[in-house]
This record gives C-alpha cells, structure tokens and sequence, in this order.
C-alpha cells in the first residue's frame, strides 16, 4: 500500500502514515491533503482522490526527538545510495576503520558501499589501500532525515522537506511521471519501474 507524508500544522514533517491513515485524517476533517497522489479512491457514495501529502488542522507538541537512528536505509539515504569510495550503487554497508581494528559503529565511521569496494576493503584502513573517499560521512540532520531513513519517500515530498535538513541534489531520483523514477548517474539516466 502506498503511503503519505504527513506534516504539522507549521508544515513541519511529522512522520509517514500508510496513505489508508491519511484518508481517515482527511475524512475525519483532521487533516487537509497538499499533494494528491493521483490515484481516485473510490467509496459508495462518493470519489477521493489519494492523498500523497496531507497537513493536520491543529498544531502537535513534538517532544524533543534526538538524532537520527542509524539504520542501513538511512546510511543509503545519505549516501545517495552510491559506493562512497567508486561511485557504483551501494548494496552494502562498511565501517570506514574496521570494528575489529577500535572503530564505532557510528554515523561517521559508517558509509555504504558496493559490494567489490567491501569485499577489497575487508578489514583494512583506507591508509593501506591509498584510496579515498568521495564525501566523508556526518550525521544527517534535521526532521526530514526521519522521513527519509524510513526508505518510503515519494517525490512529491521533496518542496516540504527540503527546508528540513534534506538535501534535495544529493536524492538519488527525480520525478519522471506514472511510469517510476528516474534515478541519476552523472550525465546519464537510467529508468526504474515504480
């Protein structure tokens, strides 16, 4: 099922909800939908277009959250799912100073990586190899970095958290229209199915 991104009556992002929970929102007048998704619902008496974004009418009091959790889809979300050390998309994560050699399983020893680049690395320093990274890695910030770690994120989102902490320009997609995404490599593109 698809799901919605759901802000704060500030426009804060709040988190994201199955698009069947923003629906009852909207009905239940709690919300107000930004973004369709394009997709009619359809019910007995009458026809609703599929929100994608919706806005709650009344402010919520967000406690004071801490840092990002640091999760593999998060560590693909802030490496743009490339490989920090060749560029080629990630499919693995790598602890830039080995855990078996003191480092931390922390946000800036983690980075993703594609799977030669890991199984060369092994458990040896950057230093040994002479290679180097192409970003170094911090910990992502801002309230739009929940959105995103999550792995559910829909173009439609990008104007509301771009004010948030995300940085739109490094978002491994644009949008390219009902048919999917398109994912960018540089100078090329390649497509990929919805």
């Amino acid at each position: 099922m698809p799901h919605s991104l759901v802000l704060n009556a500030s426009y804060e992002p709040l988190c994201v909800v199955p698009q069947r929970r923003a629906v009852v929102l909207v009905l239940n007048q709690k919300a107000v939908t930004l973004e369709e998704s394009g997709a009619p619902l359809h019910a007995a008496a009458f026809e609703l277009p599929a929100p994608s974004v919706v806005k709650l009418t009344r402010y919520v009091r967000v406690p004071v959250r801490r840092g990002v959790p640091l999760t593999r889809r998060a560590i693909f979300a802030r490496d743009a799912g490339r490989c920090v050390y060749c560029d080629a998309p990630a499919t693995s994560i790598d602890h830039v100073i080995p855990r078996s050699r003191g480092g931390r399983h922390a946000w800036d020893n983690v980075v993703s990586s594609c799977r030669r680049c890991n199984h060369v690395k092994a458990d040896r320093p950057l230093i040994e190899l002479g290679w180097r990274m192409k970003r170094q890695p911090v910990q992502p910030s801002g309230s739009a970095w929940r959105i995103l770690s999550s792995g559910r994120t829909d173009a439609r989102w990008m104007p509301y958290l771009k004010g948030y902490g995300a940085d739109v320009d490094l978002l491994p997609f644009e949008p390219y229209g009902p048919g999917g995404i398109v994912v960018s490599e540089g100078p090329k593109t390649r497509r990929l199915a919805a």
